[in-house]
């Protein structure tokens, strides 16, 4: 196996394989098209040669979107989290690859996606009753337009067809309003829930703002009740096989929470009652232990804590991921500024809080609108007092 390049104009090249039909011994040739610098051109060159010696190389005008998919799954594998690369690849075998997947990935183009999106909001349930939602086809979108990111880095396509999409041509998807509850349906939440095992998770998301995941991961090592705080570092996730991994906080950002002396003194209670369980179990409890657990002491899985929650809210119509929205939407009516809400919730961005929970705060405006006008009063006023 031989190769060599040519350049066919300023930053375009052909890359020329030479091999052999181990059959006839006949000699072919096989060409590929590449863009970049001579330097570059030749490493692709050496690639594709080790790829073709080991039975590895798939000509690019050949590869189904299918095919790069399943490859481009193998890629990521290791550098996401198993949930995440379950979901990715559900979507990508599932969704995706039903609508687009016999498509070639050289020539896919923006109006075949667009067309695949149309097709998914009508008729993309793999039941036959009916479309999918248009959130699952956004994420849809997010999926593709990643694989497709990757398979221009690779020089697989020339450009990334997903990102030539209009705003317009791709899936929208609105905002349902999450269900919360106000400061007087909180209270008679926690009475009914305090001789419960799942009161703590309620104290920590209610007056904490804390996920699920960061409830099941949160030991006590990260409780300090002398200072009234807590620290995210950890959360738990779980696959659909049920496996259960514990990793860094969201966006790989620990934060530390406030606790408010109704949470301290709930989890001063709920610690000494916790201590007495593990003692009846011959166990010592130590600062290793997760705050949330179950009878025996063993921590609670993600699943199994949004299942009794939503058992037990149900009569108030709301869920575990909603009395987190509640945090945020009592710490706004009490006019606590965003940025704070932002920390305390975790959010990446205070734009993420502001696009959430904009709603919430329908005093901004006018209370702004006042301040401007007090102002421009004051300085149209000035004048007429001089003369």
């Amino acid at each position: 196996m031989k190769g060599h390049i040519r350049e066919r104009s300023r930053g375009h090249w052909a890359i020329i394989l030479d091999q052999r039909d181990p059959a006839t011994g006949e000699r072919k040739r096989k060409w590929h098209s590449f863009t970049g610098t001579k330097r570059d051109a030749q490493t692709e060159c050496a690639r594709l040669i080790s790829e073709m010696k080991s039975g590895a190389c798939i000509e690019p005008s050949k590869v189904t979107l299918k095919e790069f998919l399943d490859r481009w799954l193998n890629h990521i594998k290791p550098n996401v989290s198993p949930r995440t690369h379950e979901r990715y690849e559900q979507i990508a075998t599932k969704n995706i690859a039903p609508l687009l997947g016999a498509k070639a990935l050289a020539k896919l183009q923006p109006i075949d996606i667009s067309e695949g999106y149309a097709k998914a909001l009508q008729t993309g349930r793999r039941d036959g009753k009916g479309g999918l939602s248009p959130r699952t086809v956004h994420h849809m979108h997010r999926v593709l337009y990643s694989a497709l990111a990757q398979a221009e880095r690779w020089k697989l396509t020339g450009r990334n067809p997903a990102a030539l999409l209009e705003k317009r041509d791709r899936p929208k998807i609105e905002r349902k309003p999450v269900s919360t509850i106000d400061a007087a349906t909180t209270a008679t939440v926690f009475d009914a829930a305090r001789e419960r095992r799942l009161f703590i998770p309620l104290v920590l998301a209610t007056l904490c703002g804390l996920r699920r995941g960061e409830i099941t991961a949160l030991r006590w090592k990260s409780v300090d009740l002398d200072n009234g705080q807590l620290a995210v570092v950890a959360s738990t996730e779980q696959t659909d096989a049920g496996a259960i991994r514990e990793k860094e906080a969201k966006s790989g950002r620990a934060r530390t929470v406030a606790l408010p002396s109704l949470a301290v003194e709930e989890l001063r209670r709920w610690r000494v009652l916790q201590g007495q369980e593990l003692l009846k179990l011959g166990v010592r409890a130590d600062d290793g232990w997760h705050v949330v657990t179950q009878a025996d002491g063993s921590p609670l899985q993600p699943r199994s804590l949004t299942h009794v929650m939503s058992d037990f809210l149900d009569h108030w119509g709301v869920t575990l991921h909603g009395l987190r929205h509640s945090h945020a939407s009592h710490m706004l009516a009490a006019k606590v500024h965003p940025k704070v809400v932002q920390e305390r919730l975790g959010h990446s961005s205070i734009a993420i809080t502001m696009d959430i929970y904009s709603h919430l705060m329908p005093n901004m405006q006018s209370e702004a609108a006042a301040a401007v006008d007090v102002v421009l009063r004051a300085a149209i006023k000035k004048p007429d007092d001089v003369g």
